[in-house]
């Protein structure tokens, strides 16, 4: 085992030992911890019906039922996180305080004594979770019920201090220090709490946060639950008069065009690395905390991505080399994909991602297939892995112009140069006005190789086969006509299915087959109808 690991679990076990000094549990936070967030009645009613949703997933979760808790690590460590609380208090009604109550006291009576729930970063959750609705479930209980409660509080952020620095070196960490510093706010007779906190906040941003506001795990949902996070610390310090750190304001400032950069026009997130859409109403509110205005930037260069913007139309490229290793948990094998959207209407899309299913869906999500790439012989870009990859892009290459409002963009990557010796080469161009975008992607091998460009349609785009089979009529919900069409390929038109939403939905995919004993290159061109 790890020395530094041993210590920490070490350190962890020791803190949650009974103290040999009287230490007195209070009888309440003596500041009040809000949470922030809005919930959604919907999985709150579904919550009393014992159901848990996780990014689609759903597990059950009735009073008596954590032991039998069944499911993916991320809806495990989701149910023992307790941040689906704010569903129940979006509810306000008796029987969902009774319910948060009810499932609280079952896991502070023995059913969290599961390796899980002692992980920092899903204890750090809880804490934040708990204080933050205190007011709503815990208020108005009897005395046993708070007293074991702000019993449990004590020790878990007593095991906390002494897990720091944790061992994960991604977001967890940040929702690690968020609980901490919950407790030090609502425990004030614990200083050592917020001490211990504001000495490793510094280092874990400055590791997290690249210099262009990118979060290090380039996924926008992971980039939008930090951003969420440190504006939490950040008002936490506030209501308890502490000095907020520099690289706490500078990281928030950073972060929020950088967020900004990766929406659609719908105000939803771009589907990379483990993302799906997200609601717009709580990235608007991320962003409104953070208070950072401003038209996005057209490239973020550290994270990895561009984003093409002309007239309604906006294009959004990964352009980046996938995550490090331990920061690649829901890394995709998606290099050089795109998705595009016009005015609010999604056009191209990626699959999206399933972070809490099983392990069949969440590789199927992963690989290049599932993303508006192209892919040599059904195999993906990187190596996927049951976490993380192994084999990925080493060197990703871009370059870009800009003149009289239209872009080019042209990048490649070595991912599949190990299997097939082959380069992929991608060149887009955007017209001033939008509505003319081709592209051009290219196999660059000693032998020929059997390729495929996708184009995954949401699912609200309604598409046809034009009769010369060279190209597709694509219409938006809004009447909105534009049209598909490839040299150099096949064209088809395949079934595909979209996780970016609430819920999965059938959709389509165009399918641009190379001819494998033709050029091994193909052009296409998006255009607008009418």
């Amino acid at each position: 085992m790890d020395p530094g690991r041993w210590m920490r679990d070490a350190r962890r076990r020791l803190a949650r030992l009974p103290s040999l000094r009287m230490v007195r549990v209070p009888d309440a936070p003596a500041l009040p911890v809000r949470d922030p967030w809005p919930g959604d009645p919907l999985r709150g009613a579904n919550l009393l019906k014992g159901e848990l949703e996780l990014a689609g997933t759903v597990a059950l979760l009735r009073p008596g039922g954590f032991a039998e808790l069944a499911g993916s690590e991320p809806l495990r460590a989701y149910a023992h996180g307790f941040t689906w609380l704010r569903d129940l208090r979006a509810l306000g009604s008796d029987p969902a305080r009774l319910r948060a109550r009810a499932l609280v006291q079952e896991w502070t009576e023995g059913a969290g004594e599961t390796p899980i729930a002692q992980r920092p970063d899903v204890t750090g959750a809880r804490i934040a979770a708990w204080l933050g609705h205190y007011d709503f479930f815990a208020a108005s209980a009897d005395d046993t019920f708070r007293q074991r409660l702000m019993a449990r509080l004590v020790a878990d952020a007593r095991a906390l201090a002494a897990a720091l620095p944790t061992e994960e070196l991604d977001a967890r960490a940040l929702t690690t220090l968020k609980g901490l510093i919950a407790a030090a706010v609502a425990l004030p007779e614990h200083a050592a709490f917020l001490t211990r906190a504001l000495r490793v906040l510094p280092q874990e941003i400055g590791r997290q946060v690249l210099p262009d506001g990118c979060h290090v795990e380039r996924s926008p949902a992971q980039m939008l639950a930090s951003l969420q996070d440190l504006t939490e610390i950040r008002a936490l310090l506030q209501s308890a008069q502490a000095q907020v750190p520099l690289a706490l304001s500078s990281a928030i400032e950073r972060m929020a065009p950088a967020l900004r950069a990766l929406r659609h026009g719908d105000g939803g997130l771009a589907l990379f690395n483990g993302s799906k859409e997200e609601s717009g109403t709580a990235t608007d509110l991320a962003l409104a905390q953070a208070g950072r205005g401003g038209r996005p930037p057209s490239a973020l260069n550290d994270g990895g991505f561009q984003r093409l913007q002309a007239g309604r139309s906006v294009l959004i490229v990964d352009c980046g080399i996938p995550a490090a290793p331990k920061l690649d948990r829901f890394a995709h094998a998606g290099t050089l994909a795109f998705e595009l959207s016009i005015g609010r209407e999604r056009l191209i899309v990626n699959v999206g991602a399933a972070p809490a299913a099983g392990t069949e869906w969440r590789d199927a999500t992963r690989a290049t297939a599932a993303h508006s790439t192209l892919v040599i012989a059904d195999t993906s870009s990187s190596e996927l892995r049951p976490v993380g990859l192994g084999r990925r892009p080493e060197v990703v290459e871009v370059q870009r112009q800009e003149a009289n409002g239209a872009h080019w963009l042209e990048a490649s990557h070595d991912g599949y140069r190990r299997p097939f010796g082959a380069i992929h080469r991608r060149r887009l161009y955007v017209s001033e006005s939008g509505e003319d975008i081709r592209g051009e992607d290219a196999v660059e091998a000693a032998t020929p190789q059997p390729y495929a460009v996708r184009f995954h349609l949401h699912p609200t785009v309604d598409v046809s086969v034009q009769q010369d089979g060279e190209a597709v009529l694509l219409r938006l919900p809004s009447g909105g006509g534009w049209r598909l069409r490839a040299e150099g390929a096949r064209l088809t038109l395949e079934e595909s299915i979209y996780l970016g939403g609430v819920a999965p939905r059938r959709t389509e995919q165009i399918v641009l087959t190379g001819y494998q004993d033709g050029p091994q290159h193909v052009k296409w061109a998006i255009t607008k109808v009418g």
